[in-house]
C-alpha cells in the first residue's frame, strides 16, 4: 500500500509540473514588462532572462530578453560615460564593465572600458610615456629623447653670443663653448654673418646659425657635426627606415590613400607598400619618420558606425457605406395554363389571353439594405542596419517576383511550341527595401542618404499570352542630417481612394429621401499610408585626440626639420657676492676683443664680438 502511495504521488508530481513550470515563466515576464515600463532595465533584464531560461524555445520570452539585453548594457554604458565626464573613472570603469558583462556583443562598453582604463593609468603615472610611444623609438625624439645620432654638449649650459664673422668661425665658437668638433663640406664657401645670441641653447644656437648662413648640420657622433650648404641637404642628411602596420585601413585603396598623404605632405618618395599585411615600409629622414608616424596615427582611425532603427508602418482604412434598395431592373412573361401559375411562381400580374393562353409577369422581389463597414489594418515592422561611416547598407524584406524580359514567341503558343521558349525572367525584390548611407559627424550628427521604397503585387496582366505580375510601388529619395538619437517621420506617402455610385430607376433616385425606395447608394473610402520611422543611433564615434589636433614646427617649405623641446638646467639661487670672487673676476685677463665686450660672462657662456684685430685661425679671438 505505501509503494503504491509513493508511485501515486510521483505520477501527480509529474503530472502537475508542466503546468507551474510555464507560469513560473510567464510570471517573470509579466514582472519584466512592469519593470521595462517604469524604465529599471536591469530589472527588466534578470525577469526576462529568467523567463527565457525557463522556456528558451518560445520567441516572445526571447525577444523580450534580447531587447532588455541591449537596454541594460546601453543604460550602464551612459552611466559609464557620465560617470567619466565627471573625472569619477573608477565608477566608470565598473559600469562599463557591468555592461559588457550583460551584453557580451556591446563592444562599446569593452571599447569605452580600455579607454577609461587607460586614462587611469595615465593619471597614475603623470608624465609618464605611453604604451606607444614607449614602443616606438621614432616617437621618443617627439618627448626630447635620444635619436639614432644626437650630439651631447658638455657642459650643456645656455649660450650668449655676439659675433660678426664667417660662418665656419662661428660654427667653431659655438662648437667649442660645448666641446663639440665641427667638420665642414671640402666644397662650403663660408660667408660673412652676424649673430647675436642671449641665453640659448646649444642646438637652437647652431639651428640659428644654420638658418642665417644658409647651411645645414647634422650630428655624426655625439661630439662631431657636419656643416654643408642647404643645397647638399639632401645628398648628407641621415636616412632611416621603420615599417608601419596599420589596424584599421586594409584595402589596398585605403593604404593608397595614407601613402598619397605622406608624400604630398612630407616629401617622402620611398615608400613601399605591403596589403597582404596592412603595412607600409618608408625611408627618409628621422624628422620625416617621426612626422610620417603621426599621419599615419592620425589616418589610421577606426570608422565610425551606427546602428539605424527604422519603423516601417503602414496604415489602411476602409469605410463602406450602403443605403437604399435593391430594385428588381428586370422580368419575364410566361404563359400559365388555365386555372393555374407559370412554374409555380408565388405571385404574378396577368396581363390576358392570347392565343388562348394566359400570360402573367412575375413580380421579383426588392431587398432592402443598410450596411456600414469600417476596416483599419496596420502594419509594423522595426528592422535595425548597422552601418560603417559613408558605406551603403542594404535591407530587403519581401519576395523575389520572376518578370518576363527578352523575346518570346506568343502567336505559336497554339501549336504546341510554349511561348516561354524565348523567354528570359528577371528577379525583382517586392516588400520593403530600404538603402541607407551613413555619414557621421564630429559633433555626434549623422547625414544620411536614404531610399525607401515599398512595394507590393497590385495584379496581374496578359502580355502577348504571358501573365506579368503588376507591381505597385512607392518610393522615397531624400538626405537629411539628424542628431543621435533624433527621430525622423518621413510620411506622406498617402493614398486616398474614395468611390461613390447609385444605382436604381431612372428619374426616382433624383429624389430626396425615396431614392432610397427606389435605388442604392454605395460610398466607399479607402486611405492608406506609409510612415517611416528613422532614427540613428552613433555606437563608435571617430576618436579625435588632443595629439590628433597639436601643432607641430616642421621646418620650411623646402626641407623638414622638426624642433625638440630642450630641458634649461635650473638657475643656481642667487647668493650674495664675496669679496674675494669679485675681486676674481676683476682681475681676470682679457684679451684684445674681451676688452670690447659690454656685459659679464657668465661660467660656461661666451661674450664675442667680431673685429678687424682678430686672427683667421682663432674664432672669435678666443
Amino acid at each position: 500500500m505505501m509503494r503504491l502511495r509513493l508511485v501515486l504521488a510521483s505520477i501527480l508530481i509529474l503530472t502537475l509540473s508542466p503546468v507551474g513550470y510555464p507560469d513560473e515563466a510567464k510570471a517573470a515576464y509579466k514582472k519584466g514588462v512592469r519593470a521595462e515600463s517604469q524604465k529599471q532595465y536591469d530589472a527588466a533584464y534578470e525577469f526576462f532572462k529568467q523567463a527565457y531560461t525557463l522556456k528558451p524555445k518560445d520567441s516572445l520570452y526571447e525577444m523580450a530578453y534580447m531587447r532588455a539585453r541591449a537596454s541594460a548594457a546601453a543604460q550602464h554604458v551612459s552611466n559609464g560615460l557620465k560617470l567619466r565626464n565627471d573625472q569619477k573613472l573608477q565608477e566608470a570603469i565598473a559600469e562599463f564593465r557591468r555592461g559588457a558583462e550583460i551584453d557580451t556583443t556591446n563592444y562599446v562598453a569593452a571599447e569605452e572600458m580600455r579607454r577609461t582604463e587607460a586614462l587611469l593609468r595615465k593619471q597614475a603615472e603623470p608624465g609618464g610615456p605611453t604604451a606607444a610611444t614607449a614602443e616606438s623609438p621614432l616617437a621618443k625624439l617627439l618627448a626630447g629623447a635620444q635619436g639614432p645620432v644626437d650630439i651631447e654638449p658638455s657642459p650643456d649650459t645656455p649660450i650668449t653670443m655676439r659675433m660678426t664673422n664667417t660662418a665656419d668661425l662661428v660654427y667653431r665658437a659655438i662648437g667649442k663653448v660645448g666641446g663639440i668638433n665641427v667638420l665642414f663640406d671640402l666644397d662650403y664657401k663660408p660667408q660673412k654673418i652676424t649673430v647675436e645670441l642671449n641665453e640659448v641653447m646649444m642646438k637652437e644656437a647652431l639651428k640659428m646659425v644654420a638658418l642665417e648662413s644658409k647651411t645645414f648640420w647634422r650630428p655624426i657622433s655625439p661630439t662631431a657635426i657636419f656643416v654643408a650648404a642647404e643645397g647638399k641637404r639632401k645628398e648628407f642628411e641621415p636616412n632611416v627606415m621603420k615599417t608601419f602596420y596599420l589596424r584599421n585601413a586594409s584595402t589596398p585603396a585605403e593604404l593608397q590613400d595614407v601613402v598619397g598623404t605622406l608624400k604630398g605632405m612630407l616629401d617622402i618618395n620611398r615608400i613601399q607598400v605591403n596589403p597582404t599585411h596592412s603595412s607600409i615600409t618608408l625611408r627618409g629622414t628621422p624628422d620625416q619618420l617621426v612626422l610620417a608616424e603621426k599621419v599615419i596615427s592620425d589616418a589610421d582611425k577606426a570608422k565610425a558606425e551606427t546602428v539605424i532603427d527604422i519603423a516601417v508602418m503602414e496604415v489602411s482604412r476602409d469605410r463602406l457605406n450602403t443605403w437604399g434598395t435593391n430594385v428588381p431592373t428586370q422580368t419575364s412573361i410566361s404563359p400559365v395554363s388555365a386555372g393555374g401559375t407559370s412554374g409555380g411562381s408565388s405571385g404574378g400580374v396577368k396581363i390576358g389571353a392570347i392565343n388562348g393562353s394566359n400570360y402573367v409577369i412575375p413580380l421579383p422581389s426588392a431587398t432592402f439594405q443598410l450596411l456600414m463597414s469600417d476596416t483599419n489594418a496596420k502594419i509594423l515592422q522595426r528592422p535595425q542596419i548597422r552601418a560603417l561611416d559613408n558605406e551603403q547598407a542594404t535591407l530587403k524584406i519581401g519576395d523575389r517576383v520572376p518578370i518576363a524580359t527578352g523575346s518570346f514567341a506568343a502567336g505559336i503558343g497554339g501549336g504546341g511550341i510554349s511561348p516561354l521558349v524565348n523567354t528570359q525572367f528577371q528577379y525583382i525584390d517586392v516588400g520593403v527595401n530600404i538603402q541607407i548611407t551613413p555619414h557621421i559627424h564630429s559633433d555626434r550628427e549623422v547625414t544620411m542618404k536614404m531610399v525607401l521604397e515599398v512595394s507590393s503585387l497590385s495584379g496581374v496582366e496578359n502580355i502577348g499570352g504571358i501573365t506579368q505580375p503588376k507591381i505597385g510601388q512607392r518610393r522615397i529619395e531624400h538626405e537629411t542630417r539628424l542628431q543621435d538619437g533624433e527621430v525622423n517621420l518621413v510620411g506622406g506617402i498617402l493614398q486616398d481612394t474614395e468611390t461613390k455610385s447609385l444605382s436604381g430607376y431612372p428619374w426616382l433616385t433624383k429624389i430626396p429621401i425615396l431614392k432610397y425606395l427606389f435605388g442604392q447608394e454605395t460610398k466607399e473610402r479607402i486611405e492608406n499610408e506609409i510612415v517611416f520611422a528613422i532614427t540613428p543611433h552613433i555606437v563608435r564615434a571617430e576618436e579625435i585626440t588632443d595629439e590628433n589636433l597639436r601643432m607641430i614646427d616642421v621646418g620650411t617649405s623646402n626641407s623638414i626639420g622638426l624642433r625638440y623641446k630642450e630641458s634649461k638646467p635650473a638657475k643656481p639661487s642667487a647668493a650674495p657676492a664675496s669679496p674675494s670672487s669679485s675681486q676674481s673676476r676683476e682681475a681676470r685677463p682679457s684679451g684684445s676683443q674681451r676688452s670690447q665686450t659690454t656685459a659679464p660672462r657668465a661660467t660656461g657662456t661666451s661674450d664675442l664680438q667680431g673685429s678687424q684685430k682678430n686672427s683667421p685661425n682663432t674664432p672669435g679671438g678666443s
